[in-house]
């Protein structure tokens, strides 16, 4: 798809994972950006590692997915290791309902890479070497612009510009948010923290994360794909940021590891101090920040890029729909949803770094207990993995849900039925026209709006015209090039769709999960880019469905035809 607006209205500072996927939702729903980077190309470095089930759903609706597994490692688990034996672990690849169930180790310089390739093939580029050398943020008759500063290498002078949206993707010691005047809010950890990538001799774990939590301090070992490990410690702060010594890194395997852990080479080795901070807010008028720049964490349970890559499909997806005409409110949900979910992230990380800093006494040998005995009743499996995860956002306050619409609003919509500001289940499907996914995630994965219409189950059912209505609402909508509209339908009601060619979508509801919901008639569900589910309607309140979510101006469209649920 072309880019329909000036590049210039939407400049993103920062190319790093959430610039890029910011950048391209952004084209993938056909506006263009301009995206600037101080750096001369992607990461080199592989700095984070590990990816999440709700971050590589994401990145599946951007299409870097099948890239990211073929050159990524599955974990299968973490075990946490006391006085040299096991006391606890969780394992990873149950979670249902998601095509990711098991988290996947790769490097953040190969995501980095895959998502710039991607970035590429949508016609958008990064003008590198290029830098905010100054931003202002003025406010003036109420509205806030920002004036940015550009300086780069390759210029002879430098370049003003002044973007509708500014975005500072632009890491922790952003200039963006700097500018903007936003506080960023937090501690740091009076620890540094040293790791290094390479080659061990020994019986180092192959598919899993050891934590080894000793009185001394902690050993974490993550393998890496393509061979190799990646060991880290943390340590009393010292005078120097400088890269551990392969000495450093052995004496500390030496006193923490298991016997027979031996170093053989490093090609990379990194010293850090960890900072716990969230902005105070994430946007300014015209100006927000994402990723890095809007929260940073402990390294612990690799939340920061998941996290990060949430903020930019979030942010983006909401400024397409506002440039294509969606109301400008809409961008108020942006905070309101992705400022507690870093909370909430940082929350869990911070957990579980204060566990790994447990020297000793009964503060230790409790958390061995508790370790244990969560590990065996299985609570760790069911209240750790999908917190690390990140796949099922909890959005019910946000202005982006609003829930029932029409004459469905007030009413519930009965045990089971759709809840508003949570993502969408899955189900299975047979398509019959119109799409060959083969359930609602996959349909989904298109990472387009969706107005999902439920066949009724009653007598004299008119699901086949209200698809048909909402697919000619949505023609007179500004994301009418952007939305789906589907017709799910139980198995035995198949055989009674019209033939012909139709404007919509269809495919069978094999196990009744979500066309359940229409038993007293049937049901349009709109669910987000995001998958998430934000509003319902019954037929008679179908075009206040389709204005409120998708800005159309459908109640005055008229509709001639004889019994129509519009009428």
């Amino acid at each position: 798809m072309s880019a329909t607006n000036d590049p210039d209205s939407i400049l993103v500072v920062g190319a790093g994972p959430t610039g890029l996927v910011t950048a391209c939702t952004l084209l993938q729903h056909g506006v263009a950006c301009r995206v600037v980077d101080r750096r001369r190309g992607p990461a080199s470095e592989p700095k984070a590692l590990i990816l999440w089930s709700g971050a590589l759903e994401i990145l599946r609706r951007i299409g870097v997915d099948g890239a990211l597994l073929d050159r990524g490692l599955p974990m299968s688990g973490a075990t946490y290791w006391s006085r040299g034996r096991p006391v606890g672990g969780v394992r990873f690849g149950a979670l249902a309902g998601t095509a990711f169930p098991q988290p996947v180790c790769v490097p953040q310089s190969v995501t980095e890479s895959v998502l710039y390739e991607r970035l590429l093939q949508l016609g958008g580029q990064v003008e590198w070497n290029t830098e905010a050398v100054d931003v202002r943020v003025v406010t003036a008759a109420g509205s806030t612009a920002a004036e940015v500063t550009l300086g780069s290498q390759r210029a002879y002078a430098p370049q003003d510009a002044t973007p509708r949206w500014l975005i500072g993707a632009d890491g922790v010691h952003s200039r963006v948010r700097e500018a903007a005047g936003i506080a960023f809010e937090g501690t740091s950890y009076a620890r540094d923290f040293l790791l290094g990538d390479g080659e061990y001799d020994g019986e180092l774990p192959q598919g899993e994360v050891q934590y080894h939590l000793t009185p001394h301090g902690v050993l974490v070992v993550v393998p890496l794909p393509g061979g190799g490990h990646r060991i880290f410690f943390d340590r009393a702060p010292g005078p120097s940021t400088e890269p551990p010594s392969e000495q450093d890194l052995q004496r500390l395997i030496d006193q923490r590891g298991p016997a027979g852990w031996q170093l053989r080479r490093t090609w990379w080795r990194s010293t850090f101090r960890v900072h716990t901070k969230v902005a105070r807010t994430f946007r300014h008028g015209s100006v927000f920040v994402a990723g890095d720049a809007a929260h940073c964490h402990s390294p612990a349970g690799g939340q920061g890029l998941n996290t990060g890559v949430q903020d930019g499909y979030d942010l983006a997806w909401k400024l397409a729909a506002v440039t294509h005409g969606a109301d400008p409110r809409l961008l108020d949900s942006y905070e309101a949803e992705r400022r507690p979910a870093a909370l909430r992230a940082m929350r869990n990380s911070d957990r579980q770094t204060q566990m790994w800093m447990l020297r000793g006494g009964p503060r230790r040998v409790l958390r061995d207990l508790v370790l244990s005995a969560a590990t065996r009743s299985g609570a760790l499996d069911r209240r750790l993995v999908p917190e690390l995860a990140q796949i099922d956002p909890h959005l019910e306050a946000s202005p982006a849900v609003p829930g029932a619409l029409g004459a469905a609003a007030g009413a519930p919509s009965g045990a089971g039925g759709p809840q508003a500001g949570r993502r969408l289940p899955d189900a299975a499907w047979l398509p019959v026209s119109g799409t060959h996914s083969r359930s609602a995630h996959d349909f989904l994965a298109s990472g387009r709006h969706t107005l999902l219409v439920l066949g009724g189950t009653g007598p004299g059912s008119t699901d086949t015209e209200l698809a048909a209505q909402a697919r000619e609402l949505v023609e007179h909508t500004p994301q009418r090039g952007e939305t789906d509209v589907v017709l799910l339908v139980e198995k035995r009601r198949a055989d009674a769709l019209p033939g012909g060619e139709r404007p919509y979508a269809v495919a069978i509801d094999v196990d009744q999960k979500l066309t359940r919901w229409a038993s007293d008639g049937p049901r349009v569900v709109y669910v987000r880019p995001d998958g998430v589910t934000a509003a319902w309607s019954d037929g008679s309140g179908l075009p206040a469905l389709v204005e409120k979510v998708l800005g159309s101006r459908a109640q005055a469209i008229p509709d001639s035809r004889e019994g129509s649920p519009l009428t």
